[in-house]
């Protein structure tokens, strides 16, 4: 079993509000690693989408990101890439 973690800074407008955290959630759902982001002192499961929503984490705002598990390198590589796209928003 390997782990990954990672640091990102949310670039999109409303960081993890509704629909960016659906997508969070929604990929994090693909993997089986054990995934757990965390904005400040607040810490959730990646996979709820009620916990990820009451990290309360804005644009602008620095989130870690810590995969535990046998696919926890891609997890982490998907969800990078996920916030650096701005979760698909245009704005």
């Amino acid at each position: 079993m390997s782990s990954a973690t990672t640091t990102i800074t949310l670039i999109n407008k409303v960081g993890l509000h509704t629909r960016p955290a659906v997508k969070f959630v929604q990929t994090a759902a693909h993997f089986s690693s054990t995934i757990t982001v965390v904005c400040q002192t607040r810490q959730a499961n990646a996979k709820s989408m009620l916990q990820v929503m009451k990290l309360g984490a804005g644009g602008g705002a620095e989130i870690s990101i810590h995969a535990e598990g046998d696919d926890a390198e891609e997890a982490i590589t998907a969800l990078t890439q996920l916030v650096a796209e701005k979760f698909g928003e245009t704005e």
